[in-house]
């Protein structure tokens, strides 16, 4: 296994745009992995199949092709709700779990996001952040992204969103989103991309300094 770096947090906290800087900075490859369970929701929905079914929502996870991550269409805010309804599923989360792992193990390194990259996918990461920023700020961001695409939704619907998926990714039985005991903490509440990105960048060259 490369060097991996690890990204967790919550909806909106910045960790995409964070993960994808590093990638960038250190010519390595990276996974969005939240557009796999985006794309498995997408996926069951346009299949006018039930969220809620477990099984049906694992077919689809095991089958799932990783073209679909190109796609607009998992961007969107009801694929973002999706996603977080099938990630419940214990059998959507192990049938992705190879996969990730497999793109994880890759040389020199590699760059994951999500909610259990550092617990479950990764544990063994040598660098680990934990980018989280408070609600109101997530859903700030997460709502002018929306506008941009061309979606019409209310901030406090966006907000109301953000309060429900953190509980939902808290809270459920398998891999909830938690910090590694062995993460750094970045709150980028007040931050700008710059500013984060350079911490971002100084908590992983202390690890590679080990």
């Amino acid at each position: 296994m490369g060097f991996v770096i690890a990204v967790d947090g919550p909806a909106a906290s910045g960790k995409g745009t964070v993960a994808s800087r590093l990638a960038a900075h250190y010519g390595y490859p990276y996974l969005d992995t939240g557009l796999l369970y985006r794309a498995v929701g997408w996926r069951l929905q346009t299949n006018r199949g039930d969220l809620g079914d477990a099984a049906a929502a694992e077919a689809i996870a095991r089958a799932l092709d990783v073209s679909e991550l190109e796609m607009p269409e998992v961007r969107t805010r009801a694929a973002g709700e999706a996603a977080s309804r099938v990630a419940v599923h214990p059998g959507v989360r192990a049938a992705l779990l190879d996969l990730q792992r497999q793109f994880a193990a890759q040389e020199p390194g590699s760059v994951l996001d999500g909610r259990d990259i550092g617990t479950v996918i990764a544990p063994a990461a040598q660098a680990k952040l934990f980018v989280t920023a408070r609600p109101e700020v997530r859903a700030e961001r997460r709502w002018k992204q929306l506008c941009g695409q061309g979606e019409t939704v209310a901030f406090e619907d966006v907000l109301a969103d953000i309060r429900i998926r953190d509980e939902r990714d808290s809270g459920r039985a398998s891999a909830p989103l938690t910090q590694a005991a062995d993460a750094v903490l970045l709150d980028t509440s007040h931050l700008t991309i710059e500013a984060a990105f350079d911490a971002a960048r100084r908590i992983v060259e202390a690890a590679r300094a080990k």
